[in-house]
């Protein structure tokens, strides 16, 4: 699926392109499946941080066979089952990654399930181990904990053995995320955050809080922080990009840290192996399971974005290719 113009998602439309080549350290994937992204829907609307040329390709992150094999492209072989961040091209047949983002797809997962597994929980665990620095016994509360990359934070959380607070905006979000496995749950509709927090935690506050959502909700969040804390920015899935009063970092002593995982596997590719190693480990554990909120059908790929944008889901919207016959067709 093609963005030619930006806008909302409705502007995706399809579109045949000349079949993707592996250069040199990338692998081809003929691609089963394409986990959706908020940063997709900023990327079709001009607003992420980097603007890629138009026409591009959505999707981030992918599951599929490898086809095809750059030069000097080692552990990896031709038709392995793989899942990868890719950034762009995922919305299409075939896509390139790099080999460092590529891993083997774990047989519990099916293409589905991977396809939600490199970005959301890559993301996750980054901002929890590195940023954050979230420590056994500590209380960790999730924004938007309903989504994609919240939930993946639930259940890492989890996994780090920290005290986890999941917050959403509505019963059936609440109930999903108890089935997570949060320890409470807390809908903030009612502007009551800081009020939940504090009763939550002996008037405490949370050590560590992973913020998707930005707006109103970092509002709320920078005033229930423990002292030392850390406020975790992830994204801005509210649309608002909040003005922070610094004052309030001074009195509680915590650090805001932004969370910025593409440049973290460009900067640091070493740590992000180990990384998705770690989360491999835990997820043969049993400790992680990618939930799928939707599959949408590739030509249906502008609902999935619209499904994702309304905010109304519990776990990963994903775009499935299974089925069609392979051309070189976006």
């Amino acid at each position: 699926m093609l963005c030619r113009r930006l806008g909302p998602p409705g502007v995706l439309e399809p579109g045949t392109v000349p079949l993707p080549q592996a250069a040199t350290g990338q692998v081809r994937i003929q691609v089963e499946a394409c986990g959706i992204n908020f940063p997709d829907l900023l990327l079709v609307a001009g607003k992420y941080q980097e603007r890629p040329a138009l026409p591009f390709i959505p999707g981030g992150e992918v599951a599929g066979v490898i086809d095809q094999l750059g030069a000097g492209v080692t552990g990896l072989a031709l038709g392995q089952p793989v899942m990868a961040a890719t950034f762009l091209g995922g919305l299409a047949e075939y896509a390139v990654a790099r080999a460092r983002d590529v891993d083997p797809r774990p047989a519990s997962l099916s293409p589905e399930a991977a396809a939600a597994f490199p970005g959301a929980y890559g993301t996750a665990y980054h901002a929890l181990v590195q940023r954050g620095r979230l420590q056994p016994g500590e209380t960790l509360l999730v924004l938007g904990a309903a989504g994609g990359t919240g939930t993946a934070a639930v259940q890492i959380g989890k996994a780090l053995g920290a005290r986890v607070l999941a917050a959403a905006g509505s019963e059936r979000k609440l109930a999903f995320l108890r089935a997570q496995g949060a320890d409470a749950v807390i809908d903030y509709r009612d502007g009551a955050l800081r009020d939940a927090v504090k009763g939550l935690t002996g008037g405490r506050g949370a050590d560590v809080i992973f913020d998707p959502v930005g707006g109103e909700a970092f509002d709320q969040a920078s005033r229930c922080l423990a002292w030392n804390g850390r406020l975790l920015v992830i994204g801005f899935a509210s649309g608002t990009i909040p003005r922070f009063p610094v004052n309030l970092a001074l009195l509680k002593g915590y650090a805001v840290v932004g969370v910025y995982y593409g440049r973290f596997r460009d900067e640091q590719p070493a740590e992000a192996a180990a990384n998705m190693r770690a989360l491999r480990a835990l997820l043969d554990a049993g400790r992680l399971a990618p939930p799928i909120h939707q599959v949408f059908p590739l030509e249906q790929a502008a609902l999935a974005l619209a499904c994702l944008q309304e905010r109304n889901v519990e776990g990963k919207v994903v775009v499935s290719l299974r089925g069609s016959t392979p051309t070189s067709a976006a």
